[in-house]
């Protein structure tokens, strides 16, 4: 897989990509994650990438020409199963777009930044937008390599364990399970018999279970939709 990030700051995508599963699944050849500075497709002087916008208003607005030239110049390389950009009001992400996603070749992913892109770029140039929240950051670098993140690690080979990430929360419908790792018995604090009996079809029913109530709990949201 080849995910292209577009960005006018570019240094915010260095920690997300640099350390951890992300970039061992890169150094493993997995993945490759190019982030691409905005910046060296202006055609302005100052390499200025963001205008006032049409009608006034506050905040200001990322152009055309830069934004358009990058995609251009990337359509170039490769053909691209999606040209996503991250917005506020974009559908919102979940373990199922995840899952679709880990399954593409080429995705390119533009950041918003200021009070957005031109939206004629929406109109023209993006094929899906995606939201990771109601709410509102300061651009689409974050949301984007959390994106990021989410589809690596469903690549085969990325993770160390390959069913860690179909026991994960959400790929069934439900939140993950308590999980307990040793002593079996800290302080008088004491995990739960049932796993330490070594009865493999009970402790998956109970840990069925405890998944099911947690989710009833803490996400009913997610319970009813299920239903």
């Amino acid at each position: 897989m080849h995910i292209d990030i577009i960005t006018c700051l570019p240094k915010l995508l260095e920690s997300p990509f640099g350390d951890s599963i992300l970039m061992r699944a890169q150094n493993k050849g997995l993945v490759a994650v190019s982030v691409h500075d905005l910046r060296k497709y202006s055609k302005d002087k100052h390499q200025k990438v963001d205008d006032y916008a049409f009608g006034g208003g506050a905040g200001m607005v990322l152009m055309m020409q830069p934004v358009v030239d990058c995609i251009n110049a990337l359509k170039a390389e490769r053909e691209y199963d999606e040209i996503i950009y991250m917005s506020p009001d974009g559908e919102r992400f979940s373990q199922t777009i995840a899952n679709e996603l880990s399954l593409k070749k080429n995705i390119m992913i533009l950041c918003g930044h200021y009070k957005g892109v031109d939206e004629r770029i929406r109109e023209h140039y993006i094929t899906r937008e995606i939201s990771i929240g109601d709410y509102v950051l300061s651009g689409g670098e974050l949301a984007a390599a959390v994106v990021s993140d989410a589809i690596i690690r469903l690549i085969p080979g990325v993770l160390g364990d390959e069913t860690s990430a179909l026991t994960d929360s959400f790929q069934d419908g439900l939140v993950a399970p308590p999980v307990y790792t040793r002593p079996a018995d800290f302080e008088g604090i004491k995990v739960p018999d049932i796993l330490l009996s070594g009865h493999e079809r009970k402790i998956e029913e109970w840990r069925f279970e405890q998944a099911v109530e947690r989710t009833k709990k803490r996400r009913p949201d997610l319970f009813n939709d299920s239903k």
